[in-house]
């Protein structure tokens, strides 16, 4: 088995969902009282989500380089970068250490592949919805068409997570957002739906909607105990 070394704390609510399903999926692998080995290294959230703010992805991307060489240096043997928007600069990161990161586009392409979407919606912060250090390499890299909700609704969403999601805040009201914004892209052609930040799950499951969902922190841990068994 191989150490996972993962990048987490933003936010710690959706760092904890990586570190259950990890966990549980080795167990259901291997049986008994199997458990991943993984290192954590958990930023300060606030630090981050200022600098995010601020379009400090210069230093943005000093903070993860520092995190992903500690974790090399402490014996991991890749990198799982727990959050969506922060891949924003995984180039950096894969260029500042010897060991590999599994990308979380990567392994969300390749489970829209399998059900043979070419046309999804994007859900996520800001950040994520409108740059395109997501969007281009799901067209470039798999081919895959992205759509993202209107000015508006990226507003809403983003305030939603930002101000509910990362602080563990589950709102009824909230969720009904999310839901006609999902209906909304699908009426406008998309096959399914990318959630695209790591505590989106914590508000919309298929409990909720028919809607395909994509739900990247669990697609991404899973993943990762892929190339922790290979």
């Amino acid at each position: 088995m191989k150490t996972i070394g993962l990048i987490g704390g933003m936010s710690w609510e959706s760092s904890s969902l990586y570190y259950q399903i990890i966990n549980r999926t080795i167990q259901e692998k291997l049986g008994g009282v199997h458990s991943g080995k993984s290192l954590l290294y958990s930023v300060d959230f606030n630090e981050i989500a200022v600098l995010q703010k601020e379009g400090n992805w210069e230093k943005l991307a000093e903070l993860m380089i520092e995190a992903a060489q500690k974790l090399e240096k402490g014996g991991a043997d890749f990198i799982v970068l727990c959050t969506n928007t922060m891949h924003k600069v995984a180039d950096a990161i894969e260029k500042s250490v010897s060991i590999p990161l599994v990308h979380i586009v990567y392994a969300t392409a390749e489970k829209i592949q399998e059900k043979n979407i070419k046309k999804i919606g994007l859900l996520g912060t800001s950040f994520t919805m409108e740059q395109d250090f997501f969007k281009l390499r799901l067209l470039e890299k798999h081919n895959i068409e992205t759509i993202i909700p209107n000015e508006k609704q990226r507003a809403d969403i983003h305030q939603i997570i930002y101000e509910e999601l990362v602080k563990g805040i589950i709102n009824v009201d909230s969720r009904n957002i999310f839901l006609e914004i999902i209906t909304d892209l699908i009426h406008k052609g998309a096959e399914g739906i990318i959630l695209g930040c790591t505590e989106i799950e914590l508000l919309i499951t298929n409990e909720y909607t028919d809607a395909e969902l994509f739900n990247t922190a669990a697609i991404h841990a899973k993943k990762a105990v892929e190339f922790s068994l290979a």
